[in-house]
């Protein structure tokens, strides 16, 4: 079953089966490219078509599965008090090597039984330069002072598909999770995006260490600080986690190497990729670029974890929010087969920073006891900033709360 792509709600289960067999043969010598492996025991459902019915999808542990053709939106409804923070998300999964329409993607929005966003809706494109790549975000409600959305109750979340012209317009599988976490607190503010580094910390350079990256979310493979060296193929996407606390940056950068021939190859739009999403599987930064045969590098930096306090101050400060798991991808795109290459040597340089900031240890559990997909033992913690005066820097507010991780 390696490498088949299965559609329909119906074959969920069996394309999870198949996810599973691609990342345990996806060796140097597998003909086929490793389907993304969906979590374990996920829960397959199938969403409404109308604002009201959609199945529920419960807090914590559980992961669920469902399909979404081109234009299609589909409902599912989620159960809010109103002293818990929620982040519900959604990963869509073209099939590998596939091209998506120009205008292809999800859109993912939570809403009140009146259809009031609880907060702003995220869209996210496939990508479509000529491949096609996982993609993930989350809709969130924070609960805080004039904050919509407060009351106890049932919400509904919405996974909305675009117009697949163009591409490929065979149903797309999604899985879905949602969070709980603790309302902000009083005093929690967005960091300036001036208060910290761009650069990364200068470190003495070692030999990469040999790794080879997960098909997805639920078996992405554990690195830390250092150089690590894989290879893609045309039209694969690996997924690398490493774990960032409380007033850290990460910095990340991804070296292709050349693909080899006789230096003629043809210029590839968004040729590479670099990716990174949070514990929640909230969208941080992604950075492409053109890819020609020969060595290209992304890099990104971001904001320390508990920069985006309040829930502003857009997608990285969001996405930074949490502390905890960050997952990584590193994608290259199909066309690039076109020129005959086979595997990219591709080396993933990652380093973490202390941004200057005090932490406040107070912890508070999840509520629902839930688990971010990924590995075990791991924590993930949501951190708000508190401002203080100027030229006094930042301070760790008390919003941190901590969930067990496990692996999916």
């Amino acid at each position: 079953m390696r490498g088949c792509w299965l559609v329909g709600t119906a074959a969920l289960g069996v394309l999870a089966a198949a996810g599973s067999a691609g990342a345990a043969g996806q060796g140097r010598g597998a003909s086929a490219l490793p389907v993304y492996r969906m979590a374990a025991g996920a829960q397959e459902v199938r969403g409404s078509g109308s604002a009201t019915g959609g199945p529920l999808l419960r807090p914590g542990s559980a992961t669920y599965t469902d399909s979404v053709r081109p234009g299609e939106r589909k409902y599912y409804s989620v159960e809010l008090d109103a002293g818990s923070s929620a982040y519900v998300s959604a990963v869509a999964v073209p099939r590998p090597g596939a091209t998506m329409g120009t205008r292809d993607g999800i859109d993912v929005v939570l809403e009140d039984a009146s259809g009031t966003p609880c907060g702003a809706g995220r869209h996210r494109t496939f990508l479509s330069a000529g491949g096609a790549y996982p993609v993930a975000d989350y809709a969130e409600r924070v609960v805080r002072p004039g904050a919509p959305c407060g009351a106890a109750g049932t919400y509904r979340f919405a996974v909305a598909r675009g117009d697949a012209t163009g591409g490929d317009s065979t149903p797309v599988p999604v899985e879905l999770r949602y969070e709980t976490g603790p309302a902000a607190r009083a005093g929690d503010t967005t960091a300036s995006s001036g208060a910290w580094s761009s650069q990364p910390p200068p470190r003495s350079r070692r030999p990469a260490a040999d790794v080879v990256g997960g098909s997805g979310f639920n078996d992405a493979t554990d690195i830390r600080a250092g150089s690590w060296k894989d290879e893609l193929r045309p039209g694969e996407t690996r997924f690398y986690r490493v774990e960032v606390g409380a007033g850290r940056q990460l910095f990340a950068s991804a070296r292709f190497g050349g693909a080899g021939g006789d230096g003629t190859a043809p210029y590839v739009i968004s040729g590479v990729r670099l990716g990174l999403n949070n514990a929640a599987r909230g969208y941080v930064l992604n950075k492409t670029a053109g890819y020609q045969g020969r060595d290209a590098t992304l890099s990104l930096a971001t904001p320390p974890a508990g920069a985006g306090g309040s829930g502003g101050g857009g997608d990285a400060v969001r996405g930074m929010r949490l502390a905890g798991w960050y997952y990584l991808q590193v994608s290259l795109n199909p066309r690039v087969g076109r020129a005959g290459s086979d595997a990219v040597p591709v080396t993933l340089d990652v380093d973490l920073a202390d941004a200057g900031v005090s932490a406040a240890p107070s912890v508070h559990k999840l509520v629902g006891g839930g688990a971010a997909a990924g590995g075990g033992g791991g924590v993930l913690r949501v951190v708000g900033y508190v401002g203080v005066g100027v030229g006094s820097g930042l301070l760790l507010g008390l919003g941190v709360w901590t969930v067990r991780v496990r692996r999916g």
